[in-house]
């Protein structure tokens, strides 16, 4: 069963509204415009999305109405399936960290590690803390752990940031329900707890390998110690006896919604009945949209108890935790309206025929786009859905598995590669207190290990499956 019932209706091919050549132009031309307007002109990158999508439109033969209304039902059918599931991950991403889960998490993996181990449970916990949370939170989150945890154990600090933020970026670019994979997830019609299963088994050999391994060569390389930053902050967090929820809730609480979604995966796939009273239910914990509620709710019950917090408390929580995630909200919608361009159009078909003519693997097509455009824009979220719209005609007769890994592939290709267009290297770099070229010897090639390693392993489950 699909994810969405939205993206399937619109990955239906269509009759081309012009030539070949004038479909290809326009293509061309519109990606081209998305990637010139953000790194050249400075536009945000929903208002470039949106410029460029009502320009391939008409370029390729679109009615300038119709093409109006093709990006309009694009934008409302991706903030239907995705808009809402952003916001709950906000909500409970913000009460996670305000009521002290977070805190909690970091401080018993962080106890329980000798200084052998402590590069794996960094890489741990930067995966917890980055699967229901922004990149940008989480980095903001782990840097006083990172700073704190290298000076006390007197460990380099390549040793304990990279894997940390390894475990991010992971998180971020391959396991939905964070918000980049789930964009793509949506957009291709793949099915979510199929897709989580094969992120997660993505996952973790990326992390070991862009993480703790590679952390040993990015400390030789970047010889460094922990910055002075936080420096006040030892005697208050030792000294500390704030109320926090226990270990056990906090992760039952990150770990709620991803165990929902995969039993209804899991009972999808080997209920041979296809009905009855305990399906239903499953279906109906497993939706996205619900898992994610019940997590939220977890939170404002368990959390909240667990920290002291009062109800006036927990209303600001939730609330405080959606804002940051406005212009997100709005690139999401803006690429669901430009793919939708695209397949009214008729260029997804006309992609769909070329690749599937090429013999080239669709797999290695769709790293290679997002990719692209991640490189050029600097932005993960700008290339999924990019690369999401133009290979959604592709997907649409493809099995579910091979969707699903088309899936990995774009959010892969998203993450290709941090340089300087990227805010995320600026942040990575301040906060480490490292050099320009010191943060490319290190956090970029920490990308570039999890992009490939993704590849490869969405390429082999390829062969397997």
């Amino acid at each position: 069963m699909h994810f969405s019932p939205l993206a399937l209706a619109s990955t239906e091919l269509v009759k081309p509204s012009g030539s070949d050549a004038q479909l290809i132009i326009a293509a061309l031309a519109g990606v081209a415009a998305i990637i010139l307007m953000i790194t050249w002109l400075k536009v945000h990158p929903f208002l470039a999305l949106a410029i460029a999508s009502i320009g391939v439109g008409i370029g390729a033969g679109l009615a300038p109405a119709d093409t109006v209304v093709s990006f309009g039902n694009g934008f409302g059918a991706t903030m239907t399936s995705v808009g809402i599931l952003v916001g709950f991950g906000a909500m409970f991403g913000k009460i996670l960290v305000d009521s002290g889960g977070a805190d909690r998490i970091v401080d018993t993996l962080v106890k329980r590690s000798s200084p052998r181990t402590l590069p794996w449970t960094m890489a741990l916990i930067g995966a917890l803390i980055g699967l229901p949370m922004f990149f940008e939170v989480g980095v903001v989150l782990l840097m006083p752990v990172i700073v704190l945890v290298s000076r006390r154990a007197k460990m380099p600090l390549m040793r304990v940031a990279i894997p940390a933020i390894a475990g991010l970026s992971v998180m971020h670019g391959l396991v939905p329900p964070h918000p980049g994979p789930l964009v793509a997830v949506t957009t291709l019609g793949a099915n979510l707890g199929l897709t989580i299963a094969l992120g997660i088994a993505v996952a973790i050999p990326t992390v070991i390998i862009a993480g703790p391994l590679f952390s040993v060569f990015a400390a030789r390389w970047v010889p460094i110690s922990a910055p002075a930053l936080f420096e006040s902050d030892d005697e208050k967090a030792e000294a500390s006896d704030r109320k926090r929820p226990s270990f056990g809730i906090a992760v039952a609480g990150i770990l709620l919604p991803v165990v929902l979604m995969l039993l209804k995966a899991l009972w999808d796939a080997f209920d041979e009945n296809g009905g009855g009273p305990v399906k239903a239910l499953f279906e109906f914990l497993g939706t996205p949209m619900i898992a994610l509620g019940i997590a939220v709710l977890f939170g404002m019950v368990f959390f909240a108890r667990s920290a002291g917090m009062s109800r006036d408390q927990v209303q600001t929580s939730l609330g405080s935790g959606l804002p940051a995630i406005a212009g997100i909200l709005l690139i999401v919608g803006a690429g669901g309206g430009f793919k939708q361009v695209l397949i009214d159009t008729g260029i997804g078909t006309l992609i769909a025929h070329a690749v599937t003519d090429s013999g080239i693997s669709v797999i290695l097509v769709a790293w290679f786009v997002a990719a692209l455009v991640r490189v050029a824009t600097g932005s993960a979220t700008v290339a999924i859905v990019t690369a999401a719209g133009i290979l959604a005609p592709v997907t649409a007769h493809l099995a579910g598995p091979e969707v699903s890994l088309v899936v990995l592939a774009v959010g892969a290709g998203s993450l290709f590669l941090s340089h300087v267009n990227d805010a995320g290297f600026w942040l990575i770099k301040e906060y480490l207190g490292t050099t320009v070229g010191q943060t490319f010897k290190t956090w970029s090639v920490v990308e570039c290990i999890i992009s490939v390693v993704g590849l490869g392993g969405a390429l082999l489950l390829g062969l397997v499956i």
